[in-house]
Formats: structure tokens, C-alpha cells, sequence
């Protein structure tokens, strides 16, 4: 039997509050409590319990031959616990199932393999400890932020001891092969790639209630009539979607449950498919070649590749300024400034610094809490600006900042970047225009209008 690999990812961010200049060395408090509560509330009750509550009517109806799995962020979780701990609940249920498979992923949700291996293992090891104390059992295969790989990432991946890891099947890393089938890394082919099906996973997650879209409606007998057309050699297709793709992004009433509800029927009465897990897919299959990823690749827009983090100078510069403290705090015990060195590394940050508005528009707005990608860029380097008071002061022994100190440099170069950003571009004189030049004005006498 041929599998699906269908994957949750679930991640919500700790958003920043509007943190003014003012507010460096006043305020050491950066995130937006009421925002937070309000989304994970809302995103909570629209869409993981209820989805969670369905795919528990699933397992139980076809027991194992129905199973799933979740990358579920460090910070979400630490969400859940503050405002809505039947979150957890629900996925512990799930867990007990035997049927769900929890991925290892960064604690923060973070860009850091892209920056510091030893961050990054860092980050895995505390997700990876989260997940076994709450679901009782320790991951075995990895899913980074994003779906973000290359080659030397799987290396990393691989000695931290994980077997199996999940990307993109970028049509530009592919090229004409299909994403349907068991891959390995390039340098290291101990490492087994799962990729994912990015036309079937879209279809799902953007396209699924767009009324222009030429197969709209999307039901689940035409989806497993896609899943049925594929050739019988190609082993694994991969279903990778947010969470919140099922009530929050596709509202309950587009369908998007019923579709999800009658799917595993139609899959399992007109296909050879089953639906099964990353670990169990690569225990069963071998690798039909390796694949050179050379530059990161990642499951965002239509280039899957950085730019929506790391496309402009705003972003570049938020990014080296955060991780210029990486000494620093690893010399740091202070579990409060560590709690939010984690908490400003999320994606999240540098996604809404995005100046990037074309097909994929639409996604970078949502749960945005800036107008501008320039107002999020000012807002994050105030706060990195007190961050990093902070951190100075923790390295002088607990001496308290001085109400006159002088402001850090991250506060100082948002507004120069962002000046230079939205300057009036200067106006070239056209060849042959200084022979038509207006007269001069004469300067106003003193004194008259």
C-alpha cells in the first residue's frame, strides 16, 4: 500500500506590543498579552479543537489505518498553557491514540539553523523535551521552521540523531522529478527527505474556497481522483498544511470539515493509499536518490526559498543584529532574558518586515499586527534595544541601566535604514532641459507676503 503523509504545522507567535523609543530602559515588558490571549483563543476554538476532535472521530472509525502528525512549536505550546490549556489536553488525547506522530522542530520557531549549529541543536533538544514530557514520547523525525533545508542543515539534522526530516519538493530543486517518492541528503544519505507535495498541499490550504479557482469545488472524490492518477511507482505523497487551514484560514463554512471528514473514505474505497507517519514511511521505504539542496529552500510563496524572512535590508539587519548576542548569551543564567531570547527569534518577527506584496499578498498579512513592514521593523529594534540593555546590564554584575544611558545602536540604525527605505527618490534632469529652465525667482522682500 502506497502512504499519504498528511502534517499539521501549529504555531502561534508571542506578538510584540507597540514598544516605543521611549519605552527602551522604561519598560522591559515587550509583547502584547490581549492580542495573544485573544488569538490563541480564537484560532483554539475555530480550529484545533474542533479539527482535533474530528481526526479523533477518524482514528477511532479506521483505527490504524488512519494516522497523522504535528510539528507543534515550543512557543504554542507555552501559549496553550497560559490561555487555553484544553489545547493541550485535546492533543494529548490524540496522542494516547497511538495514531499521531509529534515532530521535533525549533523550540522558538526560529531561523537559527541558518545562523548557529549550536543554537539550533539547542532549540531542538528543548522541543524535543517538551514534547516527551506532555505526549510521552520523544520525536524521531524532524521538521524545521518553515520547511527550511539545505544540505548542510540535513547534516546538522542528522547528527542530532534524527533519521527522517521534512521539506519542500521545490519545483526548482527537483526539477522533473516528482516529490512523490523517499529522498536522502546530498552530503550525508543517511538521512532520509520526505517532501512535500506542494500543488496538493496549496490546493488545500489557498485555494480550497476560491471561487475563481478552475476546480473549485474542491471534493474530497476529486482530490483522491489526483491521488489516483499518480503512477503506481510513486510511493509517498506528502500533504503538508497549516494548522489553521481548517477554520481560521478556510472557515467552517466553505466545507473545509466536511471535505476533511469524508477524505480517509474516499482515499481508502478508490485509491491504494493509506495514511501513515514519517517515521514509519522511512522504516519502510529506501531512498530513490539523493537531492542537492546547496542553497535553503523553504514552503513559503511561490519562490519557496528565504525571502519572505531575509528578502530586504530591515530584515537582514534585524537578523544580524539578534544573533551579534549569541556570546552574550550563552554566558547568560538569567531564565527571564533567556525566556525572551527565545521569544524573539520566531519567524514571525522578520515575516512581518516582509516588503514582498504579489500572489502571496494576502498571506503575509494574516495575524499581522503592523500596517507596514516598516513600522514592524522599528517596533522589533526598539525592543532588541532594550534586550540588549539588558543583557549589558546582567554582564556588569545587575547594575541598573541609567536613566541617561545611551540609546543601542539596533534603535539608531531602524531609523536610518527605514529613512533611506522611504526617502523621495531624487529626480534626474533629463538631457537638454537646462536650456528650458524657468526663470529664477526673485526671493521675497523682507517684510511683505
Amino acid at each position: 500500500m502506497r502512504s499519504i503523509c498528511l502534517y499539521f504545522q501549529v504555531h502561534q507567535p508571542f506578538r510584540l506590543r507597540t514598544y516605543r523609543f521611549f519605552d527602551i530602559g522604561a519598560n522591559h515588558y515587550y509583547y502584547d498579552d490581549y492580542q495573544n490571549r485573544t488569538i490563541i483563543k480564537r484560532v483554539v476554538e475555530r480550529s484545533y479543537l474542533p479539527m482535533n476532535n474530528l481526526l479523533m472521530e477518524l482514528i477511532k472509525e479506521y483505527g490504524a489505518k488512519f494516522r497523522v502528525s504535528f510539528s507543534i512549536s515550543g512557543i504554542a505550546l507555552d501559549q496553550f498553557e497560559l490561555y487555553a490549556p484544553e489545547a493541550i489536553k485535546s492533543f494529548r488525547k490524540l496522542a494516547d491514540t497511538g495514531n499521531v506522530e509529534f515532530l521535533a522542530e525549533t523550540y522558538a520557531h526560529s531561523l537559527v539553523s541558518l545562523k548557529d549549529a549550536e543554537e539550533f541543536r539547542s532549540q531542538v533538544n528543548r522541543h524535543a523535551d517538551r514534547i516527551e514530557q506532555l505526549f510521552g514520547k520523544r520525536p524521531t523525525s524532524f521538521r524545521n521552521t518553515e520547511l527550511i533545508y539545505a544540505d548542510f542543515i540535513g547534516q546538522q539534522v542528522y547528527d542530532m540523531g534524527y533519521k527522517v526530516m521534512l521539506t519542500e519538493g521545490a519545483k526548482h530543486v527537483l526539477g522533473w522529478k516528482s516529490p512523490n517518492f523517499l529522498y536522502c541528503n546530498a552530503a550525508n544519505p543517511k538521512l532520509k527527505l520526505l517532501l512535500r507535495n506542494f500543488q496538493l498541499s496549496d490546493d488545500i490550504g489557498f485555494r480550497f474556497s476560491n471561487h475563481s479557482w478552475i476546480e473549485w469545488p474542491l471534493t474530497a472524490e476529486k482530490f483522491t481522483g489526483w491521488l489516483a492518477a499518480f503512477d503506481k511507482n510513486q510511493q509517498v505523497v506528502n500533504i503538508g498544511l497549516d494548522y489553521e487551514t481548517f477554520g481560521e484560514h478556510q472557515w467552517q463554512e466553505t466545507g473545509i470539515f466536511d471535505f476533511m471528514k469524508s477524505l480517509p473514505k474516499q482515499v481508502f474505497s478508490s485509491t491504494d493509499f493509506g495514511f501513515d507517519t514519517p517515521t514509519a514511511i522511512a522504516e519502510r521505504l529506501q531512498p530513490v536518490s539523493a537531492v542537492s539542496v546547496p542553497v535553503p529552500i523553504s514552503w513559503a510563496d511561490e519562490e519557496r526559498d528565504l525571502t519572505a524572512w531575509l528578502g530586504n535590508e530591515m530584515q537582514d539587519e534585524a537578523f544580524d543584529s539578534l544573533y551579534s548576542l549569541l556570546p552574550q548569551i550563552r554566558n547568560c543564567t538569567d531564565p527571564d532574558i533567556l525566556k525572551d531570547w527565545l521569544y524573539l527569534q520566531s519567524s514571525d518577527h522578520f515575516y512581518y518586515m516582509c516588503t514582498k506584496w504579489f500572489s502571496d499578498g494576502a498571506v503575509h498579512k494574516y495575524f499581522n499586527p503592523f500596517s507596514t513592514p516598516y513600522e514592524a521593523f522599528i517596533n522589533y529594534m526598539n525592543v532588541l534595544s532594550d534586550f540588549i540593555s539588558r543583557l549589558k546590564s546582567v554582564e556588569t554584575q545587575g547594575k541598573v541601566v541609567s536613566a541617561d544611558y545611551t540609546v543601542p545602536d539596533p534603535a539608531k540604525k531602524a531609523r536610518k535604514v527605514v529613512a533611506k527605505k522611504t526617502a523621495t527618490p531624487k529626480v534626474s534632469t533629463p538631457k537638454g532641459a537646462a536650456a528650458k529652465k524657468e526663470p529664477e525667482k526673485k526671493k521675497p522682500v523682507a517684510g511683505k507676503k
